[in-house]
């Protein structure tokens, strides 16, 4: 069974921000393992930061020198500062249970197989802001913790794109592709409209 790097979604208004990279990983220095940048296969260099459970599988499994297929968390604060979080990386050979005989099939294959492919990403949440001059949009990511002590358990990603003002405060689904530092509008699907409305009238 091929696992997807991107897995479906488990409820409908389920928040998430989410992608896939291939490239290297290059750490600051030997004694910091977890911070450094992920060179894209263009030679790009985004900032990263090696989340706790992917730190372990870099340290068994990774050859530094080689590219692999990373499962990353976006944050930015503009469309030019792109950062990433590493939460796993993808190896259906080396770290899936999928079957060695299938004579390497080529990965970005079996990435289309999926619906997917590199540099994409998947974004739910809420639709904050539009800049139409500029053109791009907000969107509100919330954790998926429900506790009362994570306030502020939410950020923002600054998209380039365009969606109409209409739309604002509504829930949606977004297909993203990376470009440089940039997270580009694909396409969207309005999930639920004014969901910050039902909320207040929810509560």
């Amino acid at each position: 069974m091929l696992k997807n790097p991107i897995p479906k979604v488990t409820n409908q208004l389920q928040h998430r921000a989410i992608g896939i990279i291939n490239g290297k990983f290059t750490p600051n220095g030997t004694d910091q393992l977890n911070r450094g940048f992920l060179i894209d296969n263009k030679g790009g260099k985004i900032e990263t930061v090696v989340l706790g459970k992917a730190l372990s599988l870099l340290k068994k499994h990774i050859d530094l020198k080689k590219s692999y297929y990373w499962i990353v968390y976006p944050k930015n604060k503009n469309t030019q500062n792109l950062h990433l979080q590493v939460a796993g990386i993808w190896d259906p050979y080396q770290l899936n249970d999928f079957p060695n005989n299938s004579s390497k099939i080529n990965i970005s294959k079996l990435l289309e197989e999926l619906d997917l492919k590199d540099n994409y990403f998947s974004v739910r949440g809420e639709l904050v802001f539009v800049n139409t001059q500029k053109k791009e949009i907000v969107i509100k990511i919330c954790s998926a913790a429900k506790s009362k002590n994570l306030k502020n358990k939410h950020f923002k990603l600054v998209i380039k794109g365009e969606i109409s003002l209409e739309l604002l405060h509504s829930f949606v689904s977004l297909d993203i592709n990376r470009d440089g530092n940039s997270l580009e509008l694909i396409k969207f699907e309005v999930i639920e409209k004014n969901i910050s409305k039902i909320t207040k009238i929810k509560g």
